[in-house]
């Protein structure tokens, strides 16, 4: 695989045709590279100098984000719009870099236009980056640049990565509320119990009375808390890291944490979901786009986002493979659900299942938005009870000794 074209941004000041004193700023292998790029949109360049990057992004210059996929989405879906509009293909990429705010967005633009202006094909310049176009993308462009059909196929790749944003923005959206309300009651716990409990516990001795059983258990744990709180938030923190690390660097343990998940009560039904819209939303893109159903089959095992469904997805690709109907195969893993199952019998038995899939993925997509929606209702009351349970409870607590001290007076 070609290694991807490095570019600087360069500040530049020049002349125009009109003899105006222009300036601005242009990514380039070299202040050769910039030149040339100048002098073929009529400028003739006085002074170029290589930008000059603030250490630690403090300071004047500009300072480069990281790269998100919803960046990436946006350029498919711009490119597709400008190529649809009959805009040639270099100047589109002009034309979007203009528009992009990310410098290192449009570095990575500007790389891909003058490897495309060099002689390479639009799928070969996205190949250099490959930490940002995944392979799925970069075989679709290339099917329809193959099929002289890229305006169609840019399209299905902008809507096949617009579902994919959605999809997982309602996922995040799905378990970013009860983490976060958990992670607040945490905290308020916390410093209850570090720095409010014990102002309590100094006016309870002076009362010289045994105190109930509730306050006491609170007071133990408040002592508890005081002798051990860095060890707790120590590990806490050394967990959450060597979660992350284990998600991202060991294939089994995530595999096994994939496979928990879709088994939760809640959130299980919320991954199927997502699973299988994936699953139809990609296929639906690759078998459209013409590619053979084994290999679109290859592509959409990398795509479902869950490993139950990966292993499901390569049986399915086995079993047509060897020439069994693919609706026979996705019955045969029993974790496909049967409206699915139907839908693609129906498509292949039509010749339309391509359509049938979308119809299915659409069909998920809504349901994945209805079933967070119900999730965060059925989770509000849930919360709001325990964390009147767990922070209520302590309150309670701490104040029974007042209450029996009023009743005995």
């Amino acid at each position: 695989m070609a290694k991807p074209i490095k570019t600087t941004t360069f500040q530049w000041e020049g002349t125009n045709r009109r003899g105006q004193t222009v300036k601005g700023e242009l990514s380039g292998q070299n202040p050769a590279m910039v030149k040339a790029q100048l002098r073929k949109q009529g400028v003739e360049p006085k002074k170029i100098k290589r930008l000059s990057q603030p250490l630690f992004g403090l300071g004047g210059g500009v300072t480069k984000k990281r790269i998100k996929p919803a960046d990436i989405t946006f350029f498919t879906r711009q490119m597709a719009t400008m190529v649809k509009a009959g805009v040639p293909l270099v100047q589109s990429f002009d034309i979007v870099a203009d528009g992009v705010d990310n410098i290192s967005l449009r570095e990575v633009i500007y790389a891909i236009r003058d490897s495309v202006s060099a002689g390479n094909d639009f799928a070969s310049a996205l190949k250099q980056y490959p930490q940002y176009f995944d392979e799925l993308t970069c075989n679709l462009i290339e099917s329809g640049e193959q099929a002289g059909a890229l305006e169609s196929m840019l399209d299905k790749v902008a809507i096949y990565k617009e579902k994919t944003e959605e999809l997982k923005a309602k996922i995040k959206k799905a378990l970013m509320y009860p983490m976060i309300t958990l992670l607040v009651a945490f905290g308020v716990t916390a410093i209850l119990l570090i720095k409010v409990v014990p102002t309590f516990d100094e006016m309870f001795k002076s009362f010289g009375a045994e105190l109930p059983a509730p306050t006491q258990f609170i007071v133990m744990l408040s002592d508890w808390m005081q002798a051990n709180y860095l060890y707790v938030f120590g590990g806490l923190i050394f967990l959450v890291v060597a979660f992350m690390q284990g998600m991202k660097k060991s294939q089994s343990f995530r595999d096994n944490v994939e496979t928990t998940l879709l088994k939760a009560p809640v959130f299980g039904d919320l991954i199927m979901k997502a699973s299988v819209a994936r699953y139809a939303r990609v296929l639906s893109t690759t078998f459209a786009a013409g590619v053979p159903l084994v290999e679109a089959l290859d592509s959409v095992a990398g795509a479902v986002g869950n490993v139950v469904y990966r292993n499901a997805v390569y049986n399915i690709r086995d079993e047509v493979a060897s020439g069994q109907q693919m609706h026979f195969a996705m019955r045969a893993t029993k974790v496909f659900p049967n409206m699915v199952v139907q839908m693609t019998s129906i498509g292949e038995e039509s010749g339309a299942l391509d359509s049938m899939l979308d119809k299915a993925a659409s069909y998920y997509e809504a349901e994945v938005d209805n079933a967070v929606d119900n999730m965060t209702s059925l989770l509000e009351p849930a919360i709001m009870v325990f964390l009147g349970v767990v922070i209520g409870g302590m309150i309670v607590a701490m104040y029974l000794p007042i209450f029996a001290m009023g009743d005995a007076i």
